[in-house]
């Protein structure tokens, strides 16, 4: 099995800070061998990195990339709490929202950037079911959320 953290590496990419709640919840929780996530959105160490609308404002490349930064605080998140990506068995999940303009139905599409970018990094282990819904509005204004539940090792 390959290695995530060394693939990560070998990309070129870094991880953000894990994020941090915005509210009254927590940003990951484990129950037996399963690890969720609460939705994260596209920010670089507590910054956001895009706001708009996917459609409007917002092109359908930069929606994909603000769901590669969401893929990528997931990751952060893995890491804190398990302490390496490479005690991830099999992502399992991704449900995204992507805030769309009027008629916009290319939510899929959107959500690509988070899915290709956890299976380049994973493999076979980051292929995984999906949802992408289509809403009018997130919190702070941001193009995309996401949340994902992982299969850790035993």
């Amino acid at each position: 099995m390959d290695s995530a953290e060394a693939t990560l590496r070998a990309l070129g990419l870094e991880l953000p800070d894990p994020p941090k709640a915005l509210a009254s919840y927590v940003p990951v929780q484990q129950v037996g061998e399963l690890l969720y996530t609460s939705g994260v959105i596209p920010s670089w160490n507590g910054e956001v990195q895009f706001r708009g609308v996917v459609g409007g404002d917002v092109s359908l490349k930069d929606g994909g990339r603000a769901a590669e930064i969401c893929a990528l605080n997931i990751m952060a998140l893995i890491r804190q709490h398990a302490g390496s990506l490479d005690q991830v068995e099999q992502f399992i999940q991704l449900s995204g929202f992507v805030r769309s303009a009027t008629g916009f139905e290319e939510q899929p599409k959107v959500l690509n950037g988070a899915s290709d970018l956890i299976f380049k990094v994973f493999g076979e282990r980051g292929r995984h079911t999906r949802q992408a819904l289509g809403t009018s509005e997130l919190p702070l204004g941001v193009p995309v959320e996401i949340s994902a539940i992982i299969r850790l090792k035993g």
